[in-house]
């Protein structure tokens, strides 16, 4: 499914993130999917300096939503220290990783164009895909960005990815499940050891 060119080298690393917070949105995803995580991410990096998503753009306000650059010791992540979360590594190619550098680019030139899908969010629940130029939902975004690159790693409308599909992906490299808050010293530990 994931396509690549036979001579095309996957030498390239980015991570997706799930996430679950003590938020009410959260509690309530979590409660009606009965998924361990409500939230998906995409990072460029392992220590995930340079994370993106779609969600709340404060730490209160969970209507004033869109895209955002995401930090694991701020905003709603640095508000519940106690956040939960499962890293997984995807190895691409060049061209895809040039590819998803664009895409992301696009988003991130043009953030303020873009706001919440909550009704696209409410059909994925009935597999209804419910597209928009400019709104998405977090697990709606990731997959998006990642087809737009070249990278087909779901066997359904990316409008219908949600976290579950991320978290049982056979593409997906498990790298870390714990804390959020944890995670940098996880990493430094591996490092260390």
């Amino acid at each position: 499914m994931i396509s690549y060119k036979p001579y095309e080298q996957k030498n390239r690393t980015i991570y997706i993130v799930l996430t679950q917070t003590k938020t009410y949105p959260a509690r309530a995803i979590k409660l009606y999917t009965k998924e361990p995580f409500a939230h998906a991410s995409i990072a460029f990096d392992e220590n995930l300096e340079e994370m993106y998503s779609f969600a709340r753009r404060g730490k209160y306000n969970p209507f004033n939503a869109g895209f955002i650059r995401e930090y694991i010791d701020r905003g709603v992540f640095g508000r519940f220290k106690s956040t939960r979360c499962s890293i997984y590594r995807l190895y691409i190619t060049e061209r895809q990783y040039q590819n998803l550098r664009k895409e992301i680019d696009i988003f991130v030139r043009n953030k303020n164009s873009y706001s919440y899908n909550y009704l696209g969010l409410i059909a994925a629940a009935f597999n209804i895909p419910v597209r928009s130029k400019s709104r998405y939902f977090c697990s709606q975004f990731v997959a998006y960005v990642l087809e737009k690159s070249g990278i087909n790693i779901f066997s359904k409308s990316y409008a219908l990815v949600k976290p579950r599909d991320i978290r049982t992906n056979p593409y997906l490299i498990p790298v870390y499940e714990g804390m959020l808050s944890q995670y940098r010293l996880y990493r430094q530990k591996i490092l260390l050891a």
